[in-house]
């Protein structure tokens, strides 16, 4: 609810060149950032932003190439990452997300399900590129995947990784995270073979900048776990993730009752 709440108004976009054939259509913190393939069969796209962001991503990667979008692979199920997969799905695009986002997604009634699902591991091959999409585990959400570009060495990782002034570490309870799991999720990302990284919200990065946050994501947990063996109270708790953690309203109203349950 409150991801859709926030894509009232079309984020204001610009494009990031990675290398010769793969882009970053960045924007603001909010909505999440879009990553894109180009090759000479058509486009593959990571994530496509709010649905209110359509017409103007699409324009977007028109400035790029004339070929048609064919595939959009969602990270996972929240609407700043998947609003756009209706409004794809008409113009013959297929969608690709993993089980557990596609069940978020069916439990939620929420428009753009995906036309595939992934359990563990896939390929897409498009014009003789090759996208290469893995599951690791819960994190942000229990549907998280990341997207590899092995010609590239470009991985996408959607929300189990933000970076610079993004939105701090947040886990969605209600959508299945754990932030007790997302330090094993980020490892198994860890180990592709990748430089640089697309985030889910924030500026291009490098996997040694993934590598900090995975670092942060085990403070953090652990932080919540000794200051409960503390006996510390609930306030004091919170004041400790807003000073040093840089947590938000945002993330007080989805991930902290569920860090407490599980960092017990």
């Amino acid at each position: 609810m409150a991801y859709s709440q926030m894509g009232s108004q079309p984020a204001k976009l610009s494009t990031v060149k990675i290398a010769n054939d793969l882009y970053m259509i960045h924007n603001d913190i909010v909505p999440g950032n879009t990553t894109v393939l180009v090759t000479d069969e058509g486009v593959l796209l990571v994530d496509d932003k709010f649905a209110v962001d359509h017409d103007n991503l699409v324009a977007e990667v028109k400035k790029i190439t004339p070929k048609p979008i064919k595939y959009v692979i969602s990270t996972h199920h929240h609407a700043d990452h998947t609003g756009g997969n209706p409004a794809m799905q008409k113009m013959d695009v297929k969608v690709i997300a993993s089980e557990q986002a596609r069940q978020n997604m069916l439990d939620s009634k929420q428009p753009g399900q995906p036309d595939i699902a992934v359990e563990h591991h896939a390929t897409v091959t498009l014009g003789g590129k090759v996208a290469e999409i893995y599951y690791f585990g819960r994190a942000h959400t229990n549907g998280d995947v990341v997207v590899l570009f092995p010609a590239d060495r470009v991985l996408a990782a959607g929300d189990i990784f933000t970076f610079g002034d993004a939105t701090p570490q947040l886990t969605d309870y209600s959508g299945g995270g754990s932030a007790k799991e997302w330090t094993t999720t980020l490892d198994g990302a860890m180990k592709l073979d990748f430089d640089n990284v697309v985030p889910g919200h924030g500026n291009l990065a490098k996997k040694a900048d993934m590598k900090a946050f995975r670092d942060v994501t085990l403070k953090l947990r652990n932080t919540v776990h000794d200051l409960q063996a503390q006996k510390k109270s609930r306030t004091e708790i919170s004041d400790v993730l807003k000073k040093d953690y840089k947590w938000g309203d945002l993330q007080f109203l989805v991930s902290l009752d569920g860090i407490l349950a599980e960092t017990r």
